[in-house]
């Protein structure tokens, strides 16, 4: 901890560079290929979490993050596909899935 009260240091929240960017990694849009990604990025985290050990605080904003996240079904959440949400138009275009 700094000196200060109530401030931590800057240096022990490192393991957030770690975790933020992987809620930014966008779902593919072939549905085929959702549970290889959900498998890598499960894969991913669980490595993270068991090789770096972040601190509870970054581990706790991550989780609060991932559950927003999934729990508004914008379509990027990474565990599960929201039955609701529809995919993207460009999700049904064949140049850009494939035949």
């Amino acid at each position: 901890m700094n000196l200060e009260i109530g401030r931590p240091d800057l240096k022990t929240m490192y393991c957030l560079q770690w975790l933020l960017p992987v809620l930014l990694i966008p779902k593919p849009l072939n549905p085929a290929l959702w549970f290889n990604h959900s498998m890598f990025m499960g894969f991913y985290l669980l490595s993270f979490l068991l090789e770096r050990k972040p601190c509870t605080i970054c581990a706790l904003v991550f989780l609060a993050a991932l559950f927003l996240i999934c729990y508004s079904c914008w379509g990027n959440c990474f565990l599960y596909h929201c039955h609701d949400s529809t995919l993207p138009d460009s999700a049904h275009d064949p140049s850009i899935v494939g035949t």
